[in-house]
């Protein structure tokens, strides 16, 4: 099978799911980085027209939004599947990577994300921390949904892996190097045990911002 190129800014919560899922599947790939000033040129903008990563190159095929891409990637390789068999437990799947997409990340991750991370460690600002007193209520809404939906399962749906927590991993994995992060989860213990048993699968230890950064450093 052909390699997957994975072309992402190393530290994307988003460029990492795709990686996960990769890793998970065991595929052939490697990371093309983009660097973040770069994501309006030309070059870039012909692969994906909203200036956003990560997309990806596979024989020839280029296609850009992380859960396409991860979709894209469980069809083609599909075992192991990523995505349940049932169709209520897939429609659950899909509600979930909406929830990311739509409400962790909208006002929530790339506000408190981007305040508590990006800013200092990338762009030597301080965080505005009205803008993250602004997004909390929202941010625990979303948690508080998140940990109804996860209960006492290992997984978020069902007993395996599917592409809801390949999704979710990375996003959630960025708040644990805030202070939000134990209000949010102050009530979720579920959440804290579920991101711990994933930060130990083989697929996200090659995955964090360390790993993805060495790896472009070697591209």
């Amino acid at each position: 099978m052909d390699q997957f190129i994975v072309h992402s800014v190393p530290g994307s919560p988003f460029g990492r799911a795709v990686l996960v899922a990769l890793e998970e599947k065991g595929a052939a790939y490697r990371l093309a980085p983009v660097v973040p000033g770069t994501l309006r040129s030309p070059e870039h903008l012909a692969c994906h027209p909203f200036g956003k990563v990560p997309y990806v190159e596979h024989g020839g095929f280029v296609l850009y939004e992380t859960a396409a891409i991860l979709r894209y990637v469980d069809r083609v390789m599909p075992q192991p599947a990523l995505t349940p068999a049932n169709p209520q437990a897939a429609a659950r799947m899909d509600l979930l990577m909406n929830v990311n997409d739509w409400y962790l990340f909208q006002g929530v991750s790339n506000v408190i994300g981007f305040q508590r991370i990006i800013r200092p460690r990338l762009m030597g600002l301080a965080p505005d921390e009205d803008a993250i007193a602004a997004a909390m209520p929202k941010a625990h809404a979303v948690f508080g949904e998140l940990s109804r939906q996860l209960g006492a399962g290992p997984f978020f749906v069902g007993e395996s892996i599917t592409l809801a927590d390949v999704i979710l991993a990375p996003q959630l994995d960025f708040f644990v190097a805030t202070p939000e992060w134990e209000p949010l989860t102050a009530n979720s213990p579920n959440i804290r045990r579920w991101l711990d048993a994933m930060n130990a699968r083989p697929s996200m230890r090659a995955t964090t911002w360390e790993r993805v950064a060495a790896m472009a450093k070697a591209a």
